[in-house]
């Protein structure tokens, strides 16, 4: 019979595609892991992985091998939940990833509602702006704010991001509000902290502007408190400037415009067949705490609906 580990092994060096890094994961030499595959490969009587000196990639026989490999590491970690009871107990050290501003705001501060369920997990949160490799960090999941690429990780959408442009009552009163499009040549633009143009919608379908004025930042944040100081017009996402809006710290300029569709805040992790329950447990409690119309979006009229 097959030894259980070699397909656990087997998994992860696809998951992975590496040997070196599945054996840094796994406390294993990278002699130890590829022993493991040949000598799964040789149990089968078929190459599972055509292994080059540039990439590795799964044969014919492999990529179904793994199909099913991974349907049976899923049933064993849900036979080991039902047996276990973790679905009241989950216990384990929950890893995972989000961007500075949205954590800090909207991860964090839900936190305790979820360590209070589940008073055996450790959660590890990291906070950065740049996308973390899932695997080779070993993360368990990142939440991720914005317009998913393609990739061999899976997404799970949270809540839907909407972006208007606004600005402070102070600069309104100084310079005015636009009310076209093209009067935002004469105003002070703030560009995003990347630099990326703003993608918007109006009545009249999408168009780009590429924002300009006298700030340059790599800081999101420094973004946001350039807006609410005075100094320009900003493109914000709502769940970061909800209560500025609901104080009336920040005005919506340009109301019929907004930003593109296509951001989302998601919960992205590395597979849908073997996700462990503290992994689940946690998107779902995500899910329900911002709920079909998250909090940060309710209960004002400037909000887009």
């Amino acid at each position: 019979m097959t030894n259980l580990g070699d397909l656990e092994v087997f998994a992860k060096v696809v998951a992975t595609g590496s040997m070196s890094l599945t054996g840094k994961l796994l406390g294993f030499s990278p002699a130890v892991v590829s022993k493991r595959i040949k000598r799964l490969e040789d149990r089968l009587g078929a190459r599972l992985l055509q292994r080059t000196t540039r990439q590795m990639t799964l044969t014919e026989a492999g990529r179904g091998f793994y199909e099913r490999v991974i349907n049976i590491l899923a049933g064993i970690e849900e036979a080991e939940f039902y047996i276990s009871g973790r679905a009241t107990d989950l216990s384990g050290t929950l890893r995972l990833s989000a961007p500075t501003s949205f954590g800090r705001m909207h991860v964090a501060p839900h936190l305790k509602g979820f360590m209070d369920e589940h008073p055996k997990i450790v959660v590890e949160l990291t906070l950065n702006d740049g996308f973390s490799n899932l695997i080779a960090e070993g993360y368990d999941l990142a939440i991720r704010v914005g317009e998913l690429s393609d990739s061999s990780l899976i997404a799970r959408r949270l809540a839907s991001v909407h972006r208007i442009l606004c600005a402070s009552p102070d600069y309104i009163a100084t310079h005015g509000a636009p009310l076209t499009i093209d009067d935002l040549q004469s105003h002070c633009c703030l560009p995003s902290q990347n630099g990326d143009p703003w993608r918007l919608v109006g009545p009249h379908g999408g168009f780009v502007v590429r924002p300009e004025g006298g700030l340059i930042t790599n800081s999101s944040e420094v973004v946001r408190e350039a807006a609410i100081a005075g100094i320009g017009i900003a493109l914000r996402s709502t769940w970061d400037i909800g209560e500025e809006l609901r104080t009336g710290r920040l005005v919506r300029v340009l109301p019929e415009v907004k930003g593109s569709h296509n951001i989302t805040v998601s919960a992205v992790y590395p597979t849908r067949q073997f996700l462990p329950s503290k992994v689940r447990a946690f998107i779902d409690y995500l899910a329900n705490v911002y709920g079909p119309h998250p909090y940060w979006d309710r209960d004002h009229a400037q909000l887009p609906s």
